[in-house]
């Protein structure tokens, strides 16, 4: 029975009025709440699943992985280094061979964690190898965020004491290993080392250009000459091996071969290393004789000897020289100082590193003469038997009518005064009968243009020969045009506008290969190599072939990249203008009048060329002096007699040497004569130029 009490009646009758406001209702259930907790539900339960299947990959389907990564804690990966392949000359003869050595590698990774006791094995490091704690800490620092890349701390060829004790205390030494590896090996020591080459461990800046071609820190790789342009013959490739290392990054068990390495292929140049050593000893007789003559700074050159018929570079010298195997293994900074490599110290010795064949920049002096020949034969300037005078001096009278004298060029014989044609000026290098050429080729029309220098352009002045090494200076072939460009408001504010004008001046000086015109010894080996061949011009090349195989009888080397050189292109000589040219060739050597008679004149074999003395500045800070000294050149080829056909071009050029005739053709001529196996008992009486 329902209670009819008060209580009941309040109650009942409640509910029929409105809220007190005085007093908290019931939590209700609306439906905005309800949205915004199923939002709230959905993220939570979104969340639970990205973490749920985040961990579900980790340990299902990226299980195996990181089991490797933590396997690899314990199995370290080394690149086996593959040997280079070999540096062959013409004949087969290695100048470049692989010699087994021992490398002491340090891992930045597995070194001690406290600086201090990293610092302590360093230091104790650095006593047994004899290398300085600076140059360790160097590597490593080169090695940036790469910890796991061994810093090669010492090479040597064969297991030294050192090595023995390193070997013996690995316990010691944790991170350091002692591994075997390739060296290069010179067995003719410093002959041809421009033209080979060194190799050294890839830079950083190397690495981030190569690295998709196959390269990896650690690498050797070419840095100059042959070993830099056909490095990607040369190189090989490298195997892989695994090592079992401890937590402290000790050896654990033997190298386990994953790949083996493949060696490099082997390069075979057209070089004759018994024709190179006469060349590089021809240098050093030139050099001493110019010295004895009196001509105190001589102290450098280069000889170029080359077939005039396809550009094979039979021997390239450049003095002074360096020991190649001072970059073999791992670089000694203070080794390559002392040695004249580096900084202030390449300086003093002339920069032994630089090929002077194809990086030297020298005036040519009267070398340059048949080429003012070649062009003004070709211009119809003068012809073969066209007369002008030789004499002491060419006056040039200035420009305005004046009457004035302008400027006197002087021969170089002062007492001269006779009639002669081109062939007996070539022979005698008249300076004033090409004094006067010049003058006829400034006072051409404008409509025809720069015939000089574009004959010269033609015959590859001015302009880099191809040749397969570098670096290769193009030289200067001066013109009306690059004296606009280079003296400018900017480049010469206190005399630009008398400087830019091209003058009577630069084109007779031109004409003897004077003033602005700067050449390379490799490029005036090609010139006379055109004019030995007829009028075609060559391309100067040094390698062969690329081959593999032993190269014994039983297992003969096989080639597989055969490099031939270009056809010699014709230039568009008159063959009547290139036999005068050749005729005053002759003459210079067999004239008894000629500048280089006295040293050719009796050779048994026929040589035809030409000397030159060409002035030029220089600076030579071991001495103090800063001022003009010349360049003794002598260019020709042989056989050169009628109906002979020559074989080899060489063109010699002694650093300050003086004359011509004096210094470059008497070392020219040892190179003739370990060619052809003939010798001149003596040198005769050897007239200037």
């Amino acid at each position: 029975m329902a209670s009819t009490g008060p209580r009941a009646r309040r109650s009942g009758s409640d509910r029929f009025l409105p809220p007190d406001p005085r007093v908290e209702g019931p939590y209700r259930f609306t439906p905005q709440l309800a949205l915004r907790i199923a939002i709230f539900g959905v993220v939570a339960l979104a969340a639970f699943a990205v973490l749920f299947f985040r961990l579900w990959a980790l340990q299902v389907l990226s299980g195996p992985q990181y089991l490797r990564a933590a396997l690899d804690n314990q199995l370290r990966s080394v690149r086996i280094e593959a040997p280079r392949g070999q540096i062959l000359d013409r004949n087969g003869k290695p100048l470049v061979t692989n010699l087994p050595g021992t490398a002491v590698q340090l891992y930045p990774a597995d070194l001690p964690d406290t600086w201090a006791a990293r610092l302590d094995e360093l230091k104790r490091l650095s006593k047994v190898v004899h290398v300085p704690v600076q140059e360790l800490l160097r590597g490593i620092k080169r090695r940036g965020n790469d910890p796991i890349t061994p810093v090669v701390v010492r090479e040597d060829v064969k297991r030294t004491a050192p090595i023995n004790y390193l070997w013996e205390h690995q316990q010691e030494f944790p991170g350091v290993h002692v591994t075997d590896t390739f060296l290069r090996g010179y067995p003719y020591g410093s002959t041809a080392a421009q033209v080979l080459g060194y190799v050294n461990e890839i830079s950083a800046d190397q690495l981030k250009r190569l690295q998709r071609k196959g390269y990896a820190a650690g690498d050797k790789i070419g840095e100059a000459g042959v070993e830099a342009s056909y490095d990607r013959y040369l190189r090989g490739q490298a195997g892989l091996a695994q090592l079992r290392v401890d937590s402290l990054g000790r050896p654990r068990s033997q190298l386990k071969i994953k790949r083996q390495y493949a060696q490099g292929e082997s390069i075979k140049l057209t070089i004759d290393v018994n024709l190179q050593k006469a060349a590089e000893r021809a240098l050093v007789y030139g050099i001493h004789k110019a010295n004895n003559d009196g001509q105190w700074a001589a102290n450098g050159g280069s000889i170029v000897a080359l077939d005039p018929h396809d550009g094979s570079i039979l021997a390239m010298a450049s003095n002074p020289t360096y020991e190649p195997k001072l970059y073999a293994g791992h670089v000694s900074a203070r080794r390559l100082r002392n040695a004249g490599l580096l900084g202030t110290r390449a300086e003093l010795a002339n920069y032994p590193s630089l090929n002077r064949a194809i990086s030297g920049i020298y005036p040519a002096g009267s070398t340059f003469k048949p080429v003012t020949a070649l062009a003004a034969l070709q211009t119809r300037l003068i012809s073969s038997s066209t007369p002008l005078p030789c004499t002491g001096s060419y006056t040039v009278y200035k420009e305005d009518g004046s009457g004035q004298v302008d400027r006197v060029f002087k021969n170089w014989d002062p007492y001269v005064n006779t009639m002669m044609t081109l062939p007996t000026a070539i022979a005698v290098s008249c300076d004033t009968f090409f004094y006067q050429l010049g003058f006829d080729f400034y006072k051409l029309p404008p409509s025809q243009g720069h015939p000089l220098q574009a004959w010269a352009g033609r015959f590859g002045i001015g302009r880099r020969t191809g040749v397969d090494i570098g670096p290769e200076s193009a030289g200067l072939l001066p013109t009306p045009e690059w004296r606009k460009r280079t003296f400018t408001a900017k480049t010469d504010p206190t005399n630009w506008r008398i400087d830019r004008l091209w003058k009577t001046g630069d084109s007779i000086q031109l004409t003897i290969g004077q003033k602005d015109l700067l050449v390379t010894p490799l490029q005036m080996a090609r010139f006379y190599a055109l004019v030995a061949n007829g009028g075609r011009l060559v391309r100067p090349h040094l390698v062969q072939d690329v081959q593999v195989g032993g190269g014994t009888p039983r297992s003969p080397a096989r080639i597989i990249h055969r490099f031939t050189a270009p056809a010699p292109q014709p230039v568009g000589l008159d063959p009547t203008a290139v036999a005068v040219v050749q005729d005053g060739l002759y003459q210079a050597t067999h004239s008894p009048l000629g500048t280089s008679y006295g040293v050719f004149g009796h050779f048994p074999v026929t040589i035809a060329g030409k000397t030159g003395t060409a002035e030029k500045i220089i600076h030579l800070p071991q001495f103090g002096y800063f001022g003009s000294q010349d360049q003794s050149w002598w260019c020709g080829y042989g056989p050169a007699g009628a109906g002979e056909r020559p074989e080899l071009v060489v063109c010699a050029l002694i650093e300050n040497g003086g004359h011509g005739g004096d210094a470059a053709a008497p070392a020219a001529l040892k190179v003739f004569e370990s060619y052809f196996h003939r010798s001149v008992a003596a040198l005769g009486t050897v007239h200037s130029d």
